[in-house]
């Protein structure tokens, strides 16, 4: 067990969030709150009128038709974070046809200002130099430039 501590006065007066941790084979500890980004995932779905997931859906299958067709090597763009990319984008932006929605949040992506957005555990930054639980900026840039090219190709 993890917990995250905001404050803690005494055993009777604490705030914290609870998670977990692991380590890989290079001893590197990750810190994790599965139920923070389910509870979040789970309530952006709502607020976005059920599009939230399916198109999360849709930018995972375009990772992987890249990766197929070589134009991204794996682990560029792992699930976890294009959760996190998608959690940040306005509830207002999902709307219209699927084919619609994908097109303007993708495009809403590629102009966005990236650099403040969370995980969708809302507890770390999405994108960090050093930290082993975030994402890279290279590897994000680098995702969107080929997602857009493979949907202008469609």
């Amino acid at each position: 067990m993890l917990r995250r501590y905001y404050a803690f006065k005494s055993s009777s007066d604490q705030r914290y969030e609870k998670g977990i941790c692991f380590f890989n084979s290079a001893s590197t500890r990750f810190d994790n709150f599965p139920k923070q980004h389910s509870d979040n995932c789970t309530a952006k779905h709502k607020a976005t009128g059920q599009r939230f997931k399916p198109t999360v859906r849709v930018f995972k299958n375009m990772r992987n038709k890249l990766i197929e067709d070589g134009k991204i090597e794996e682990g560029l763009a792992p699930s976890y974070f294009i959760e996190g990319l998608l959690y940040n984008v306005p509830n207002d932006r999902f709307g219209g046809s699927e084919q619609a929605n994908c097109a303007d949040i993708l495009i809403w992506l590629l102009k966005a200002d990236r650099s403040k957005f969370v995980c969708a555990n809302d507890l770390f930054y999405l994108f960090h130099d050093t930290s082993p639980v975030t994402w890279r900026k290279e590897k994000c840039d680098k995702f969107l430039d080929a997602a857009l090219v493979l949907w202008n190709a469609w």
